[in-house]
């Protein structure tokens, strides 16, 4: 049966070979390496040549501190959040069978931020990582709620329709939880944690954050084989023995774990799940299977690159991170969806 999907694939992909997928990741992880190195290299305060060697050879020193203290753990919590996100952005469209559904399409999203401006909203952000768990709680909640929906409904599109109702309600609270805001103080630190940031980050906040989406990426991982197999049809796919109640189960349970434990860390960020599959898609030929690692490497890539550019345009106060992605993101993926239209139409 793979190699029936696979001889498929091939047809509806056109002409040209996949890039292997050893090959492709390798080279997301080197680029990504790079991407990481500039990030941490440049900042707000400059350093002299000499400080990086007295960073690199004593990390306790102020310049190592600058280093390994603050730029290097905000890093390495942009690129897990964006790998999340593209891993993410990736099992939904593979589930969906829509390249243009994202992370936000179930409601997690909303329902996190709604559960994160209810701890800052009850004065719980004195309390270190009480808004990051009202988060995830939040995400779970929805989560659990998707995940048993599509355990009861086949179709895709009822549990998209689901989605877009719980993504809607949650903004209402959210809109609820601002309306009744005890005082200015907590709506701006609601406005600024539904806008995303990775700003003061620590490598507490980095391994908080990795237990979650390690359980979400092994259950989207172990979804890869059925959403394969689901580029034949549900129809096809069922007959061939795929569980598709087990599937849906894995992939919205993952996916759902991957932006819960993602908007814990830094917010509300959007496109990095919507785009990150689409930048690898072309290199993959469109398998399921094979998008998932290189979109996971593509939006780490995206949201480091997107948090430089955060730190380094001069403005009186540093950008949101969200903001910048979707002043980035959505001119790159209008551009990105113009060249796709191209081959649908074909």
């Amino acid at each position: 049966m793979s190699g029936l999907v696979r001889r498929r694939r091939g047809r509806d992909a056109g002409q040209g070979r996949a890039m292997s997928l050893p090959r492709l990741c390798l080279l997301m992880l080197l680029v990504l390496a790079g991407a990481a190195i500039l990030a941490v290299s440049l900042g707000e305060t400059p350093l002299a040549l000499s400080q990086y060697v007295q960073a690199l050879s004593n990390p306790a020193s102020p310049p190592g501190e600058v280093l390994w203290t603050i730029r290097a753990p905000r890093v390495a919590v942009a690129a897990l959040v964006g790998a999340a996100l593209g891993l993410a952005g990736a099992t939904m469209q593979g589930l969906l069978r829509n390249p243009l559904a994202d992370p936000g399409v179930l409601g997690v999203s909303a329902v996190s931020g709604l559960g994160a401006a209810l701890a800052i909203a009850a004065g719980l952000a004195v309390a270190p990582g009480a808004i990051e768990l009202s988060a995830l709680v939040g995400a779970l909640v929805a989560g659990a709620m998707v995940v048993a929906l599509a355990a009861r409904f086949r179709e895709p599109e009822a549990l998209i329709l689901f989605g877009v109702a719980l993504s809607a309600f949650g903004g209402a609270l959210t809109a609820l939880v601002f309306n009744l805001s005890p005082s200015p103080v907590a709506t701006a630190e609601i406005l600024a944690w539904l806008m995303g940031s990775v700003e003061n980050r620590d490598w507490t906040d980095a391994a908080r954050a990795l237990v979650p989406m390690a359980i979400g990426a092994a259950l989207c991982a172990r979804a890869g084989q059925g959403l394969r197999m689901l580029t034949l049809g549900e129809e096809a796919a069922r007959m061939s023995g795929l569980p598709m109640p087990r599937l849906r189960v894995y992939a919205v349970a993952g996916s759902a774990l991957l932006t819960g434990a993602a908007v814990a860390a830094a917010g509300v960020i959007g496109f990095v799940g919507l785009a990150a599959p689409h930048l690898v898609r072309a290199l993959v030929k469109d398998d399921p299977k094979r998008i998932l690692w290189p979109s996971a490497l593509a939006g780490a890539l995206l949201l480091v690159l997107a948090d430089l550019a955060a730190r380094l345009i001069p403005t009186d106060q540093e950008l949101k991170l969200g903001v910048v992605t979707a002043l980035f993101g959505a001119p790159a993926f209008a551009i990105l969806a113009w060249r796709a239209s191209r081959s649908w139409r074909a």
